[in-house]
């Protein structure tokens, strides 16, 4: 049976999740570490809605945020909307607004490799925005979505629609759809195996028996 997204959120963590992701040989998964969380106190799991940016150097007068606003308008909940940004620096395209508009649909979160502002009532609503940083820059004559849900590269890692989608303060990993029953059924088991390991150390065992009993660092 699959495992629910809120079970995910409340019992899985990133760094078990990169270790697991790494058993089944999928090294290159966790976003790198500039993908940081505007609250380190939120989680987030969700499926990927995914968004392709080009940058651009002008506005024609038409509406530049077409596509931003589909996507936003068609959120289901426990999805994350996924921006892709060909030039990260240049583009804040997440801010209040569509927090709000995200948030209200169910949305479980927003990661993006370009920048984010409005990061105080974003932090005041409690919704998980990923980020590469924090800009008041708007999309408008700097980027614009050519494409959503297609398969995009988010700080070089590929994100396909519907992927598992996983963030804390240690990161964003993605889990894509071939390995997720895998991956989450070794991270549950991992997860009482460092219980135990914990339970141990606290206790007073030294590390390289407990490592040599449960083989969890």
């Amino acid at each position: 049976m699959a495992t629910a997204l809120a079970e995910i959120r409340e019992k899985l963590f990133t760094s078990v999740l990169s270790d697991c992701l790494d058993a089944v040989g999928l090294m290159t998964q966790a976003l790198p570490a500039r993908i940081r969380p505007l609250d380190d106190r939120l989680v987030m799991a969700g499926r990927a809605r995914t968004a392709a940016f080009m940058e651009v150097y002008h506005h024609d007068g038409s509406n530049p945020y077409e596509l931003e606003i589909r996507l936003v308008d068609s959120l289901e909940p426990g999805e994350i909307p996924v921006f892709a940004c060909s030039n990260p620096a240049r583009v804040a395209p997440w801010g209040e607004l569509l927090s709000t508009a995200a948030q209200v649909r169910g949305a479980a979160g927003a990661l993006m490799d370009g920048c984010t502002r409005d990061v105080k009532a974003i932090r005041a609503m409690g919704f998980p925005v990923f980020h590469a940083g924090i800009a008041p820059l708007d999309s408008k004559g700097r980027g614009r979505i050519m494409a959503l849900d297609v398969p995009v590269e988010c700080a070089g890692v590929r994100v396909e629609p519907g992927d598992l989608v996983f963030g804390d303060a240690d990161g964003v990993v993605v889990i894509p759809k071939r390995v997720e029953a895998d991956v989450l059924r070794l991270a549950l088991e991992k997860v009482q195996g460092e219980r135990s390991t914990l339970a141990e150390l606290r206790a007073g065992e030294k590390l390289a028996d407990v490592f040599a009993r449960h083989g969890i660092l």
